[in-house]
């Protein structure tokens, strides 16, 4: 578990790759604006430089091949003990993020079924998970107990459920830890079953490896080895020749060095013996972090000869003492004990080891202990309360508005040297989803009410009703002098539940309950505000433009049709000030289940809903309550012409950081694009139009703006066209293009008319093509001097690249097929995209095409795009599941199935068992399930914590089988489903095994992932609703 020295991470990411643990990081420059688009990755890396440079050179790992008989014998015995472990942290808790991960462990108790393994393993969180024996038997394994501070805890199996071989458990001997001991690990390494690696121990005084800012253990030794183990092998048994366990693989590093970390077994065989007589394991605290120096480094902090001598007599073999490196402000030694100080007596016994000290302190738990130190050369002795490390070690948390929250942990406390107390944000989703960074927030107070510790947080969320704005102010550990002020909009309609998750460590499950239902929405009243006014007063037309643009905020609290963002923040144009509708690109308003919000005058914030979404042109149309706004929104005047190449325009836009720019310019070109589609994972995009370009450097900043005439003419809107993710970045392209105005007017003037348009298009997708290559394919001369007459400034043909799969009439002889030149339709002569628009009210066309050198007559149907949308999608073991969007129909050659996978959750079942976007179910247990509606009735059929198979087909038309336990505790099955009305229900999906309370009731999109390749930290942070 280390970089540059430092620890690096054993568990294996499977089977995807996850995040490993974070060296220390630095907390990244927060802008006074957070931009949404601002896709730098939040947490850049910035090495702590190590200590372990002068780790001596240990012997090479020798070959397993090589052992001596005894040695083969030994291993023999010991694997049938060791287990790999498959298990998910099924949501982010402390300082572990969500994850699914493969590990190590060994039976310690075979009548009573414990497994020991690494803390990181067995989670602070949820856990959910299997182990799986030498022999290949499977079984479920439930956390007994995590230590709060050491890295180890205990998992319980059923040993009823081993039916083929004899258990067996290893022995704990931690006296036999010595240096020159040759030891074998003996575990799950790099995700192989069993792996077995060498070494010799060369040091059992070695301080507990830093791993950065998640878990890391300390207040203990580590025991230094050769043996080169990685991911997948935490928690494997370090055994030596006769078979005893004598440490437990923990670390190692990262920088090639053949060395690994190991931790002690002194305080996992007490924990283990409290358990099997079943006693609560009594830890106790002084809130002090301790470390081992050597004694020349002790002499400089002030030990003197007298003590060092007494401890050298005591302890002859100890070559260092234990000196306080960090003291927690506010707990038990805070003002009594300081950094640097050497302990010398615990309750007036000399102590140089950390198990002693453990030991007094976990049989002193809500007493007092006497402590003797040596600071600056003078002794000093105080009388410490023994505080209850349990009781600040997490073991509870509230989700509420799409995010987690629990009680700031020892372990975090301790890693910033602060006080344990405050509000953790463990998992920062929904309304709680703050700037660019994930984790480590604390949340100070909400509506202008502090909320010192969990409790008076619930209290504080249990009145704030549902859409409200509230003002909360935070910090971030990495930043404690700043504290950040945000006004959030409060979800509590799509996780409408306050709900609290307990540790059982009965049942190893975490027990849900309802604690709060929502507050109602306050009925908005009207409000008045004015328009700024710009600066510039060189553009009149452009000062008077302003008034009708208004902010758009979209919150989408599932992941649909591919879209990679949870949040989007853009620019809309009103071109109905009386009935409040408002054009606005689809890369900020991608579908409609989703929350809008439009700020007037960056003043006024009324909801809206959506209308109407473009299925070709990058446009959506939607409608606030304009009763509710007492400003002078002007309807924006458009252009029934289209703009011209070299003519001159105003571009006014707006930048990244939402503030309005001015230029003169002139119209560049105006060409067909072609918007490149995102291989990873469809998601809409636009297609056959016709983009305007400008001259000037401002068209690049902004994502949306107009293009206006000296006269206040809207000529074009300029849009924000999402692109393809760049497989160099991890980043999604965004292409800023000008939209003629001409081509919106027929859908405005449906919309101003009350009727949503029902446009039908041809399932095709084009690209133009030039004389000089439409002659050779067998278009006549007649035709080209005919193209030249209809369209002097572009001689162009459309030629057809990609045609949709399955439409609903099929392909036949006279559909349109790839390669086909078209000429006419309905005897209209096609030169420009604008000239396609017929197909929006045809149900059919009359085309006349040159395929393979001969002009043909054909009848083209058109298909209706109300199939396009989604309307009915299901949470189900973490994958997110919908008919296959547009995005899908344009990029595949055939659809499988209407069972498509568009996004997952982290640490879920469809993490664990490898289910990822992109895919299509065609089949539950053998049953086909062509729809939604038939995989949610063969499902329902299979039992909880029950395994089950699925047909799966990937993208690329590859088929397999995938088996899935279904777990409905913690991830309930959800549909989201779209009524008469336009407007969306969640429910719950009663029948499919869960009972009661279980899971949290709304997983938000930021922990969504929608890509086939893995994860994506995309979601921009706090942003007005």
């Amino acid at each position: 578990m280390e970089r540059n020295g430092e620890v690096r991470n054993k568990r294996k990411k499977s089977p995807v790759t996850a995040l490993e643990r974070p060296t220390k990081q630095l907390k990244p420059e927060i802008s006074s604006f957070v931009d949404d688009d601002d896709e730098t990755p939040a947490n850049g890396n910035i090495s702590s430089p190590g200590s372990e440079a002068e780790v001596s050179r240990l012997q090479p790992i020798t070959a397993a091949i090589a052992d001596s008989a005894e040695w083969q014998a030994t291993i023999e015995k010991v694997v049938r003990n060791v287990v790999s472990i498959h298990f998910c942290q099924t949501c982010s808790f402390d300082t572990d993020a969500a994850t699914s991960s493969e590990a190590t462990g060994f039976v310690v108790d075979a009548e009573k079924g414990y497994i020991l393994t690494n803390r990181h393993v067995v989670c602070a969180g949820p856990f959910w998970g299997y182990c799986i024996f030498d022999n290949h038997e499977e079984c479920d394994v439930y956390p007994v107990y995590r230590d709060p501070v050491h890295d180890f805890g205990i998992l319980r199996f059923d040993p009823k459920a081993i039916k083929y071989m004899p258990l067996a458990a290893l022995e704990l001997r931690p006296d036999l830890a010595r240096v020159g001991s040759e030891i074998r690990v003996v575990g799950n390494d790099a995700g192989e079953k069993l792996s077995i690696l060498s070494g010799v121990i060369s040091r059992l005084d070695r301080n507990a490896p830093e791993y950065g800012e998640g878990y890391s253990d300390f207040n203990t030794n580590y025991i230094q080895a050769a043996a080169a183990a990685s991911g997948g092998s935490s928690g494997s048994p370090v055994v030596n020749v006769d078979g005893y366990a004598i440490a437990l693989q923990a670390g190692g590093r990262a920088d090639g060095a053949a060395t690994d970390y190991f931790l002690p077994l002194d305080r996992p065989l007490r924990a283990l013996q409290c358990i099997r007589r079943g006693e609560h394991v009594a830890r106790g605290t002084i809130q002090t972090q301790w470390i081992i120096k050597p004694f020349d480094e002790c002499r400089r902090l002030g030990l003197t000869p007298g003590w060092e001598a007494a401890i050298r007599k005591g302890f002859p073999k100890e070559t260092g003492m234990l000196v306080a490196e960090i003291v927690l402000p506010e707990g038990p030694a805070d003002k009594k004990i300081e950094e640097g100080d050497v302990l010398i007596k615990v309750n007036g016994e000399l102590l140089t080891q950390f198990v002693r000290l453990d030991d007094i302190l976990d049989s002193s738990v809500r007493g007092k202990v006497s402590i003797l130190v040596q600071r600056g050369g003078e002794d000093v002795e105080v009388e410490l309360d023994v505080g209850d490390l349990h009781a600040i070690t997490p073991d509870r948390f509230v989700t509420v508005a799409g995010g987690s929250f629990h009680d700031l942990s020892y372990q975090q406390a301790r890693l910033y040297a602060i006080p344990v107390r405050g509000v953790y944000v463990c998992e920062a989703a929904g309304s709680f989803r703050f700037e660019n960074t994930e984790s480590g927030w604390m949340i100070e107070s909400i509506d202008q009410k502090k909320t010192p510790d969990l409790a008076t947080f619930i209290e504080v969320m249990r009145g704030i009703p549902d859409r409200a704005r509230v003002v909360v102010t935070y910090k971030h550990l990495r930043d404690l002098h700043t504290i950040n002020t945000s006004i959030l909009y409060i979800d509590r309609h799509w996780t409408s539940k306050m709900r609290m998750a307990v540790r059982n460590d009965v049942t190893g499950l975490w027990d849900f309950s309802d604690i709060a239902d929502p507050l109602p929405a306050i009925p908005p009243i009207p409000r008045t505000a004015e328009f700024a006014k710009l600066d510039t007063i060189s553009h009149p037309a452009a000062s008077d433009v302003i008034r009708s643009f208004v902010r758009i905020s979209c919150t989408m609290p599932v992941k649909l049709d591919g879209f990679p963002r949870a949040r989007k923040i853009g620019f809309g144009l009103v071109v109905d000030a009386e009935k409040g509708l408002v054009v606005v690109s689809r890369a900020v308003v991608p579908y409609d289940l989703c929350d809008l919000s439009v700020t007037i005058a960056d003043s006024i914030i009324v909801d809206a809903k959506v209308i109407f979404l473009h299925p070709l042109a990058n446009y959506a149309i939607i409608q606030y309550d304009p009763s509710l706004v007492l400003a002078p929104v002007q309807t924006v005047k458009l252009s029934t012409s289209t703009i011209k190449q070299g003519a001159s325009t105003i571009f006014l836009g707006f930048n990244q950081n939402l503030r309005v720019v001015v230029a003169k310019t002139t119209v560049t070109d105006i060409t067909t694009v072609a918007i490149p589609s995102n291989t990873s994972a469809p998601r809409y995009r636009a297609i056959n139009l016709d983009a305007v370009t400008v001259d000037t450097g401002l068209s690049a900043q902004c994502g949306n703006g107009v293009l206006v005439a000296e006269d206040g003419t809207v000529e074009a809107l300029w849009l924000s066209y999402l692109g393809e993710r760049s497989s160099h970045s991890s980043k999604d392209v965004e292409y800023h293009l000008g939209l003629a105005t001409p081509t919106l007017l027929p859908v405005i003037d449906q919309v101003r008319k009350g009727i949503v348009p029902d446009l039908r298009i041809l399932n095709i997708e084009t690209n133009t093509v030039q004389m000089s290559q439409v002659r050779i394919m067998g278009v006549s001369e007649a035709w080209i001097q005919a193209v030249a007459q209809a369209n002097p400034s572009r001689h162009q043909l459309f030629m057809v690249r990609k045609i949709d799969c399955a439409p609903p009439l099929g392909y036949d002889s006279q559909s349109l097929q790839e390669g086909d030149i078209i000429l006419t339709l309905n005897d209209n002569l096609i030169t420009r995209v604008s000239e396609l628009d017929i197909m929006y009210s045809s149900t059919s066309l009359e085309a006349l095409i040159v395929r393979k050198g001969k002009e043909i007559r054909l009848s083209v149907p058109t298909i209706p795009t109300t199939d396009l949308n989604t309307t009915h999608a299901l949470l189900f073991c973490g994958a997110v599941l919908h008919r296959p969007h547009h995005a899908v129909r344009q990029q595949i050659s055939k659809l499988h199935s209407d069972v498509y996978v568009s996004a997952r959750v982290r640490g879920s079942p469809s993490y664990q068992y490898g289910l990822a976007p992109t895919n299509f179910i065609t089949a539950v247990n053998s049953v086909p399930t062509p729809t939604l509606e038939t995989f949610l009735t063969e499902i329902s059929k299979v039992p909880d914590n029950t395994y089950f198979r699925l047909r799966v087909v990937t993208f690329d038309n590859v088929p397999w089988v995938a088996t899935m336990k279904k777990n409905e505790h913690y991830f309930p099955t959800m549909e989201f489903i779209k009524d008469e009305e336009g407007g969306w229900k969640r429910r719950r999906v009663e029948g499919v095994g869960g009972k009661g309370a279980t899971g949290r009731e709304g997983l938000g999109a930021e922990v969504m992932d929608e890509g086939a390749g893995g994860e994506s930290y995309e979601d921009g942070g706090v942003v007005d609703a």
